[in-house]
């Protein structure tokens, strides 16, 4: 691999100082005999090797790939340097999938329609980011690298923050060697159907998930049974996933053979309780009870709970068990969100949240299925049933600096 990219980059120097001013990186030659350069490394190694030679402003980059699908994919491409791109394979998929569709659409409008729909999302990115030009996006490499070796990321894609080492050139050459085994192997798995995927969803075979349908069995048998064998089951199969290097911390040992703190020098539970806060989930991402639970928890352990912004909290302004109303009840928010939903709560709280923005995805709001929108659902956030909702992106209140102003 490593040679290949260093080819390529001598190749596209070559060009530009032959005097061509637009270069194509295509993975089209793909077969059973080439394994292609993964679309992102070349994108990023070219661009840089060009900054370095002093020629990047001489010459455009367009990435033909079968790799770019998503809005995800159109957006690391363009920060590292692409000024178009074009998805052969996403038009290929389209266009096999047009016969199936109830509508009947000619492939020019579906193949328009999938090229709007990716615009639109890379549009939405680009603004929640205070970029209003694609020019200005290209190339900006506004990224932190998870899970790649500093050294790797110093060759290939110089200038983006990795503060948690990882995988280097090796490891992605063999996980491409893998692929390409895949697509032109003799698996049996593979002759008819694409991989399984799994990134989105859990599926067998497919990519590793925290939470798996038997993880969500054995949480929902202990809770409806009250069932603590189950519930220790449960425990252990989140506490062991971490020995698969699911999360961070499966990553770390623990050294025990250090001195241990002097039991004096150890601050009580109940001090360190109140440090304690719970994430900000809207109602309808989270149930009635999960928001009611929280709540409670929080209160009697001395902690703080917050909420998201979306709408008030079906619990944020119960009446304590006696029926009558307190400066906070033991369902309240200590922390609700200075948003542009209910203020009526906010008398009640200790602090306050003021939330710029939103922080479920990046540049979207928080978006919620219209079947999970119940009766009670809607009537909460001041809805109608069965329609999706999706919290907007910004505040309301904050959408420049002359808000701050003022």
């Amino acid at each position: 691999m490593k040679p290949a990219v260093a080819a390529l980059c001598a190749a596209a120097e070559r060009a530009v100082r032959d005097g061509h001013n637009i270069l194509v990186l295509s993975d089209r030659a793909t077969d059973a005999d080439h394994v292609p350069i993964p679309a992102l490394l070349a994108t990023a190694a070219v661009h840089h090797h060009l900054v370095r030679m002093g020629l990047r402003t001489e010459s455009g980059l367009v990435v033909e790939t079968g790799a770019a699908r998503e809005v995800h994919h159109f957006a690391v491409l363009a920060g590292y340097g692409a000024e178009a791109i074009n998805p052969y394979l996403a038009f290929d998929a389209i266009s096999a999938l047009r016969p199936t569709l109830p509508e009947k659409t000619s492939e020019a409008e579906l193949h328009k329609r999938y090229i709007k729909s990716v615009c639109k999302g890379l549009l939405k990115v680009m603004s929640k980011m205070g970029i209003s030009a694609y020019q200005s996006y290209c190339g900006a490499q506004i990224f932190d690298a998870v899970g790649l070796a500093s050294e790797f990321v110093d060759t290939y894609f110089a200038g983006t923050a990795s503060r948690i080492e990882g995988v280097g050139l090796q490891e992605i050459a063999e996980e491409s060697v893998r692929w390409h085994r895949d697509a032109f192997g003799a698996n049996p798995i593979y002759e008819g159907a694409l991989d399984v995927g799994g990134d989105y969803a859990f599926r067998i075979r497919g990519e590793a998930h925290a939470w798996t349908p038997d993880s969500i069995a054995k949480l929902q048998h202990a809770t409806r049974a009250n069932d603590w064998k189950t519930y220790e089951d449960f425990s252990r199969t989140i506490n062991e996933q971490s020995e698969r290097l699911l999360t961070l911390r499966g990553l770390f040992e623990l050294h025990l053979d250090r001195q241990p703190v002097p039991l004096e020098e150890v601050e009580p539970a109940k001090e360190i309780v109140r440090r304690f806060a719970t994430g900000a989930m809207s109602f309808g991402s989270i149930s009635y009870e999960a928001h009611t639970n929280l709540a409670i928890a929080m209160n009697r352990i001395g902690g703080s709970r917050t909420r998201a912004r979306a709408a008030k909290s079906p619990s944020a302004s119960s009446r304590c068990p006696t029926g009558r109303r307190t400066r906070r009840g033991p369902r309240s928010s200590r922390w609700p969100p200075a948003a542009s939903g209910d203020h009526r709560v906010l008398v009640n709280a200790d602090e306050l949240q003021i939330k710029m923005a939103q922080g479920a995805k990046p540049g979207e709001g928080g978006q919620l299925p219209g079947h999970k929108v119940s009766k009670q659902i809607a009537r909460v956030r001041h809805s109608t049933p069965g329609v999706g909702l999706i919290s907007p992106p910004p505040h309301h209140d904050i959408y420049s600096i002359e808000t701050w102003r003022s």
